[in-house]
Order: C-alpha cells, then sequence, then structure tokens
C-alpha cells in the first residue's frame, strides 16, 4: 500500500484509492435511493462521476496540495481567492452539511436495529426513529471525545464489519433469486416514468424537475471523495498517481453501490422499495419468507446498524476540527476554542449535538418517515453544494491571481484545462442545487409547497449565520500569536 524510495516512504496509488472508496462508501444507506430508480440508476450514477466526483476530486487535489502545509482546507483556498469571509462560508457549510447529515445517517440504524428486534414497523415510526437518532448521535459523541486514535480505530472496523459483510450478503441473495427463476423487480413495473410496456428504462423519462428529485440524494452518496487529497504530496508521481487513484475510487465506489443497489432493485416489489428499510426487506423476503431463517436477518441488520453508526464516528470528528481552525483565526468566538485533553472541540461538539438534536425532531412532526428522510438530505445536500461552487470559483481564481504557487499536483491543460473541470463541476453542482429544491414525484410529500419552504428556509437559515458572525466577530477574537486575518 505504500512505497519506500531514497527519498521516503510514499502512498501508492491503491493505497489512496482505497481510502477514497473507504470515505464514500460509509454504509449501505443509499442502496435503497439508487434502487428506486431502477434501471435509470446507471444514468444517475454516470451524471454523478462526470459532473461531480471527477471534478471535485481533480480540484481538491490541486488546492490540497498547494495548502497542505496549512491547517483549514476550504477555508484557506476560498479565502485566499475571495476574502476570509467567504472562506468561512465555505468551511462552516462544508461543517454543517456533515451536522444536518447525521440524522439521515442514523435513520437507516435505526432500521436496522428495528429489524435486529424483530419489530420491523418501527422503521416507519417517527417517534422512534427521532428517539434513536439523537440517543445514537449522543453515544457517538462521547465516543468521539475520547480521542481520534479511539474512534478512527472503531470506525474501521465497524466499516468492514457492517459495509462489507452485509454488502457481500446482498450479492449472494441476487445470485441466489436469479438463479432459483424469481422474477425480477424491474420486469413487472408500472411507473410509466421508469417503463416501456412493463420493461425497466435505461433512461429516465424527465418531464419536470420532481422527476429527478433523487439525483440530489444520489450525488449527496459520493460525499467525501475530496478528503483524500491531503495525501497529494505522499504520493510519488501525484501527476500521474492522483488521477488514477480517484479512478479506483470512483470505480470501487460505483461497484459498491451499483452492485448493492440491483439486489434491492430485483428481490423488492417497487412499491415495496422504502428508503430507509429496502435493505432489510431486502434480507427477509429471501432469508425469512424463503429460507424461514428470520435469525439470520437479524444478525445482518444488526451488522447494517453497526456499519451506519460508523458512518457516523468516522465523520463526526474531522469536521469539527477544521472549524475549530478557524476558531483560531478569529472568525468565532473564543469560547468555541475548548478542548479536551483528547484534542477534541468540545464546545464545538456540544453545539453539532443542540442542531443534530433538533433536526431529529423532524421525525415527531411528519408522518412518512420517508419524507422527512429525504428533506433533511434535500437541506444536506444544498449546503454541501454552495460549498462546493465556491471551491471551484476559488481554483479558478488561485490560477490567475496566484499563477506562481506551488502546486504538487496540477491539472493538465494550463487555464483550458482548470476552466474545463471546474467548469464542469460547477453546473454539475448548481444543476443538481436546483434540483434540491423540488419534492420527488417517488414520494408522497404532501404540500410541495411546505416541502419546498423547508428546503429553501433550512439552506437560508444555514448559509447565513456564518455570514452575521464574520459581520459581528471581534478582533481580539484571534490566538494571541496568531495574525489577524484580513477584512474584506
Amino acid at each position: 500500500m505504500a512505497t519506500k524510495t531514497g527519498h521516503g516512504t510514499f502512498l501508492s496509488t491503491g493505497a489512496v484509492g482505497l481510502m477514497t472508496a473507504a470515505a464514500v462508501v460509509t454504509s449501505l444507506r443509499g442502496l435503497p435511493l439508487l434502487a428506486k430508480e431502477e434501471m435509470t440508476m446507471f444514468v444517475y450514477l454516470a451524471f454523478t462521476i462526470i459532473f461531480y466526483l471527477i471534478p471535485a476530486s481533480l480540484i481538491s487535489a490541486e488546492l490540497g496540495g498547494a495548502y497542505a502545509d496549512r491547517p483549514g482546507g476550504i477555508y484557506n483556498w476560498v479565502g485566499e481567492a475571495f476574502g476570509t469571509r467567504w472562506g468561512f462560508l465555505a468551511i462552516w457549510l462544508q461543517w454543517i452539511q456533515n451536522v444536518v447529515w447525521y440524522p439521515v445517517a442514523l435513520t437507516f440504524g435505526a432500521a436496522a436495529i428495528a429489524y435486529t428486534l424483530g419489530r420491523p414497523s418501527l422503521a416507519a415510526n417517527g417517534a422512534y426513529v427521532g428517539i434513536f437518532c439523537i440517543v445514537a448521535y449522543w453515544l457517538s459523541t462521547w465516543v468521539v471525545l475520547k480521542g481520534v486514535a479511539v474512534f478512527a480505530r472503531i470506525a474501521s472496523w465497524t466499516f468492514v464489519i457492517g459495509t462489507i459483510i452485509p454488502g457481500v450478503a446482498l450479492l449472494v441473495l441476487f445470485g441466489y433469486w436469479v438463479a432459483t427463476g424469481h422474477s425480477l423487480g424491474w420486469e413487472h413495473l408500472t411507473d410509466s416514468a421508469l417503463s416501456d410496456n412493463g420493461q425497466a428504462r435505461f433512461w429516465p423519462q424527465i418531464h419536470g424537475f420532481g422527476t429527478i428529485a433523487f439525483l440530489a440524494g444520489i450525488v449527496l452518496l459520493f460525499a467525501g471523495v475530496e478528503v483524500q487529497a491531503v495525501h497529494v504530496t505522499e504520493m510519488h508521481r501525484p501527476s500521474r498517481g492522483y488521477p488514477a487513484a480517484i479512478g479506483l475510487g470512483a470505480l470501487i465506489s460505483v461497484l459498491i453501490f451499483a452492485l448493492g443497489a440491483l439486489p434491492v432493485a430485483a428481490i423488492l416489489p417497487y412499491e415495496k422499495i422504502s428508503l430507509q428499510s429496502g435493505v432489510f426487506d431486502t434480507f427477509s423476503a429471501v432469508i425469512t419468507d424463503i429460507w424461514h431463517l428470520p435469525w439470520l436477518v437479524s444478525v445482518l441488520s444488526l451488522l447494517v446498524g453497526i456499519g451506519a453508526i460508523s458512518g457516523v464516528l468516522a465523520w463526526l470528528g474531522s469536521p469539527s476540527r477544521g472549524l475549530l481552525a478557524t476558531a483560531h483565526g478569529g472568525e468565532l468566538p473564543p469560547v468555541l476554542k475548548a478542548k479536551n485533553s483528547h484534542g477534541m472541540p468540545t464546545h464545538i461538539l456540544l453545539i453539532q449535538g443542540i442542531i443534530v438534536t433538533v433536526m431529529s425532531c423532524f421525525y415527531f412532526v411528519i408522518p412518512n418517515v420517508s419524507v422527512a428522510f429525504f428533506l433533511i438530505s434535500a437541506m444536506t445536500i444544498g449546503l454541501y453544494l454552495i460549498a462546493y461552487m465556491l471551491m471551484y470559483a476559488a481554483a479558478i481564481r488561485l490560477r490567475y491571481s496566484m499563477p506562481a504557487l506551488p502546486r504538487p499536483f496540477k491539472i493538465p491543460g494550463g487555464f483550458i484545462g482548470m476552466w474545463l473541470a471546474a467548469g464542469v463541476g460547477f453546473v454539475g453542482v448548481f444543476f443538481s442545487f436546483i434540483v434540491s429544491f423540488f419534492p420527488p414525484d417517488q414520494l408522497p410529500v404532501g404540500s410541495p409547497a411546505m416541502y419546498v419552504g423547508l428546503v429553501f428556509f433550512g439552506i437560508v437559515l444555514f448559509a447565513g449565520i456564518p455570514m452575521i458572525i464574520h459581520h459581528f466577530r471581534r478582533r481580539n477574537w484571534v490566538t494571541e500569536g496568531e495574525p489577524v486575518p484580513p477584512s474584506t
């Protein structure tokens, strides 16, 4: 995984590729979302790879390498290009989108535990899901407060136990289903947007943004591909190795999602694919209904639940520590600089937990858990994509304003190459951002106006907070001995 040369130890292409895949595939929660698109899922995956996965990886590789010696990540990238106001907005959005995402990931864990207990109906019970999200999140926070060494080790092992093993089990069930001559789910579709005379479409029938609203959620599945850009300087030949590593990571991620979604789409009838319990319903359709081994469903469901919590652990500490770097730069009040003996930002994690608790309360007031699940996802992707639009714009600006900046990895093709990579990425995320405001035709959202209003209000609220904080920040917030960030 790493090679030694006369100049030191370098990460191999394979190592970075596998780390990229691991950062993306944090659990199996996205499989029902893809399965809900049946065979058109491959078009959505292709869109995500071309317009999000590849541009995000290349741009973050160039910027990550250029600022590898400075903490803060996207805060520095955007701040150097447009000023600290926008840099703070970018890092805040990267942090807050993770905070809003946690209830989405834990909803999947709630469904897993419901099936573990032999009470699958609980997966659709808003009160149970909301309470589970709140309790599981605070327990995860307690683990993270033990330090990076502890939660990183736990997250690594639980990823294998809770994602890889259940994923292989789904493939085994799919093989059995096909080998025994069972009817495939996509052979009997009645939804005209997904089928032609009962046969699955391979190209989506688009008659409005609501038809492709799941696109935003599918893009969100690949969140995290940019985090491995920090390893650009640790590769022997990053100009060649990093693009190859991203290609490998993308291929592995797509294969896991696609091969995992196929069993769900094949075994379950379309109308029975639930966003939060589709994986467990797939287990039950074969293991319980045919093999009569309900205990095995409980075991696999428990593993998947562990995997869902593993995804939360993998992300819980890192974004909050990134925000901590901005606190030392004077963007946040001194009270948020507090750390425990393990170096974890205690007060930021506390505020993070309060926000997650409030977001989890959506499950108490929205009757349909799938709608609440997707509503929170839409808010998450909207916030995430704003940060990416800022990142793409910053990459172009820095090529002109700081042409002499050392870049261990540089997107080939000069300015044209940069405009192409950043331009394609910007168009992709902007289109996905617009789509995220439209309620999906596949879900009973009730009032479309209320759905759009909640998504809009959530995005404006969470994006507006850092602008207000930046406006009222004080110079004495800067840590002693550090330079005062420039005003904008």
